[in-house]
């Protein structure tokens, strides 16, 4: 697939079909109507959207299926208030919610299923939340609650929630499949089936998917692949219910990261050799890499394996009417993960063969390039470095929530105790290697040709190997969590409704961190190509070797989240609402490590504290709704822990603020022939607090775009025939804290038709149809570098035109 733009026929005819009015309409908008959600979500009893004192964002079964996304965390940018940066791939994507920055993953959010983390910290490091599940047709609903109560329903989540609710099976069985393809390479197949084993008493669910594709970006290998199975068994009795679950999770992907691009004030274009829309350093020209190792044997790896997640998780749900008004909810899970982390990150811009060969040593312009793969002589204009990453996860979490409630004439009183175990062991072997700086990159050896090749140093490279092993980690971090929480829902009158909460978290981390010393190859008696020892080459000088000290460390919290809220809902349709709410966030895995391996840490190691306030209108017919929700924000001691190219970690902190507004809202238009969603943000998250000598203070917050939102009008042609358009924007962005290096604003177009017939649905979604190049996120390990007039940047950039086709059959 080249770069030239792609006007799919989905596009064509999403804007043929707009102008075909007057035919018979469909009953079945995109959007289910809110005034008859229900949420559970951040609340301690189900309850009307309109009646709940939350800022919450629903989508059921059907709209997911409308929408296709691509990803989970496509899916969430249709969420006010939710910045999501889509361009890692399926997985390993970021999302900041109401402008908290963080390094990335899903920091100050939790992702949950069925009301239980998928895994209790969703920004471990090299382990995004989204790593660990997928969206498909055994997902039945998505409730993404924004910051609020948050804090009281979850750990380490003034964010929010983020909530994937599975189907259950009914008395009626039910059963839907689906098959899709694409214009790179998907083959994928969906199924899902649930009914009664038992009327009224025994029910099933059961469903899945596996997917193969070669990759949005062009890899030369499969890009994805694997798959996700799910069942549950739910038993119903006279006063309560049972239900056990299992999710097994196999899946492998490719980490998409930055590459390099050229910047001229806001315009973006290609660097010369690279394609902005379909390249990638991910190449498998360069996939394999199998060095020595000092103490023996041989580091393998293997880029095709990407991302390579083994989840398995097991668990149950009880709940039981105790009489008196007293009823008891326990809900368990036991989550277990292997996952193979390999990824090519960039170690700074792309440089000219002269400048790298100067930086390597090599004066007089006495170098010389040639092709690993066959020992030919080149001449490249530019090179690049890349970080060949690998990280192994050992990673098991067992949780339990234990939760009773009464039931007041006027309201309901719960408490809870909540218990959570999880360990994370990883182990890091992280390499560099040369390129060319193109994509479908190819392996470069270097050599000195002012020296012999007998000599120490002749060579700069082993096998397109700049840096073997040059850092290795090998780290364990132990959560234990032991939270006591109460909600109070009370209504005053039958319009005006009180919510007050309180967690009070008592928990334990610790872990160890093994130091390391360095070595070279030298003397080991192995040689680089057959002939030559390792002396002559500084691919293997300082090489990381894990020493035998254990360094051990502990850390405690104890804190208290609480919240305070009113809803007053003036009618059926119309309902106000505010909020405040006090929570906080643990350190992350990074700034562990950094605090307790720096002997002299210049600052104290804190955890984030937030405090919020919302406000709310929200208003919801049958065809029409909207909900406007101003909000203020400020935390303390955010700290920064991105891990630079050279394996070393930022250890910087800093105070924020926000103020913003987050609108959503969907209608349907001319007796239902036009219906249109939409939703967006306004904010201004900035640097406060720090003092006046402060480089940052009052700077733009890294990363967070001050205006960003999705609107999406859909034509139903005829009873069975829809077509729609996406609009979805992202403004401009610093992705420096110094607010020194600019992202450009971008806006993507989408469009897609669908046609029902009977039980089967057609279906094709077009994304990125006009093949714009749209930086969601810099390169926080590599500055920009000025050359020629413009600079020379290195970025993650939206992925190019691409269309899939589906078939669906509900029964």
């Amino acid at each position: 697939m080249k770069k030239r733009t792609i006007y799919l026929a989905v596009g064509v005819a999403t804007l043929y079909f707009q102008n075909l009015y007057g035919q018979e309409t469909v009953k079945d908008s995109v959007k289910s109507s809110d005034i008859e959600q229900v949420v559970i979500t951040g609340n301690s009893k189900p309850k009307a959207k309109l009646e709940s004192s939350t800022a919450i964002s629903t989508f059921t079964a059907k709209e997911i299926q409308k929408q296709n996304p691509i990803s989970a965390a496509a899916l969430l940018q249709r969420v006010p208030g939710f910045a999501v940066e889509t361009s890692g791939g399926e997985v390993g994507n970021n999302l900041f919610s109401r402008g908290i920055p963080s390094a990335g993953a899903y920091e100050f959010v939790q992702v949950q299923e069925d009301g239980l983390p998928v895994f209790e910290d969703g920004a471990l490091q090299f382990a995004n939340a989204d790593n660990f599940f997928r969206v498909d047709n055994t997902t039945g609903r998505l409730e993404a609650l924004r910051g609020g109560s948050g804090s009281i329903f979850a750990t380490n989540s003034p964010g929010g929630l983020i909530n994937f609710i599975s189907k259950e099976g009914t008395n009626n069985f039910k059963g839907i499949a689906k098959l899709e393809t694409s214009t790179y390479g998907l083959m994928r197949t969906d199924f899902n089936l649930g009914g009664a084993l038992i009327q009224d008493k025994l029910f099933f669910n059961v469903g899945g998917f596996y997917r193969t594709d070669d990759g949005l970006r062009n890899t030369g290998f499969k890009a994805n692949n694997g798959g996700q199975f799910r069942m549950n068994l739910k038993y119903i009795f006279d006063k309560g219910y049972a239900k056990i679950y299992y999710k097994k999770l196999d899946d492998r992907n490719t980490f998409f990261l930055p590459i390099p691009l050229n910047r001229n004030g806001n315009d973006i274009t290609e660097f010369a050799g690279f394609d902005a829309n379909y390249g990638t350093y991910s190449y498998n020209s360069i996939s394999q890499l199998n060095i020595p190792q000092p103490g023996g044997g041989y580091f393998k790896r293997n880029l095709q394996d990407g991302i390579h997640p083994k989840v398995d998780a097991i668990g149950a749900e009880l709940k039981y009417d105790l009489g008196g008004n007293f009823s008891v909810l326990n809900k368990i899970r036991y989550t277990n993960i292997d996952m193979n982390y390999t990824g090519i990150f960039p170690a700074g811009t792309p440089k000219t063969a002269a400048e790298f060969a100067l930086g390597k040593g090599i004066t007089g312009g006495n170098y010389q390039y040639s092709l690993v793969e066959n020992g030919q002589s080149v001449n490249p204009q530019y090179v690049q470095q890349l970080g060949f990453w690998a990280i192994d996860k050992q990673m098991d979490n067992f949780v339990n929530d234990l939760q009773f409630s009464y039931k007041l004439d006027k309201g309901t009183l719960t408490a809870g105790f909540y218990k959570s175990n999880w360990k994370s062991n990883q182990y890091w072997n992280w390499s560099n290697i040369l390129t060319t700086a193109t994509d479908k990159p190819q392996l470069l050896n270097l050599v000195d040709t002012s020296l012999n090749p007998n000599d120490i140093g002749y060579s700069k490279t082993y096998n397109g190997v700049t840096q073997m092993s040059f850092l290795l980690r090998d780290t364990q971090t132990q959560g234990s969590l032991n939270d006591l929480y109460a909600n109070l829902d009370y209504n005053i009158t039958d319009n005006l409704n009180i919510n007050v909460g309180a967690r009070y978290s008592r928990d334990y981390y610790n872990g160890y961190y093994v130091n390391t010393t360095s070595a070279n190859l030298n003397n080991s008696g192995l040689t680089t190509d057959g002939v030559h020892g390792f002396a002559t080459t500084t691919a293997d000088d300082n090489m990381s070797v894990l020493g035998n000290q254990y360094n051990y460390w502990k850390y405690d919290i104890d804190k208290l989240s609480y919240t305070l809220a009113a809803n007053y809902k003036i009618n059926s349709n119309n309902a106000v609402y505010g909020r405040f709410s006090h929570g906080f966030r643990s350190p992350n895995e990074e700034a562990y490590y950094n605090y307790f391996s720096n002997p002299n840490p210049d600052q104290p190691l804190k955890p984030v504290t937030t405090n919020q306030i919302e406000a709310g209108y929200k208003y919801y017919t049958g065809r029409f709704a909207i909900g406007v929700i101003p909000f203020y924000s400020t935390l303390k001691n955010l700290s920064f822990t991105d891990v630079f190219s050279d394996g070393s970690s930022e250890n910087t902190f800093a105070d924020t603020r926000n103020y913003g507004v987050e609108i959503e809202g969907s209608a349907q238009l001319v007796n239902n022939l036009i219906d249109i969603t939409f939703n967006g943000t306004i904010q201004n998250p900035k640097y406060t607090g720090l003092g006046g000598s402060s480089v940052l203070e009052g700077n733009v917050v890294r990363r967070m775009p001050r205006v960003y939102f999705n609107i999406s009008p859909a034509v139903n042609i005829t009873k069975s025939w829809r077509t729609y358009i996406s609009y979805n924007y992202y403004g401009k962005r610093f992705q420096d804290q110094t607010n020194e290096d600019t992202l450009p604003a971008f806006g993507e177009v989408g469009a897609g038709m669908s046609y029902q017939l009977g039980k089967v649905r057609f279906a094709v979604d077009g994304t990125n149809i006009f093949n714009v190049i749209g930086i969601t996120e810099g390169d926080p390990r590599s500055p920009s570098v000025q050359q020629s007039g413009s600079t020379v940047i290195m970025a993650r950039p939206i992925m190019g035109a691409a269309a899939r086709a589906s078939i669906t059959l509900d029964f």
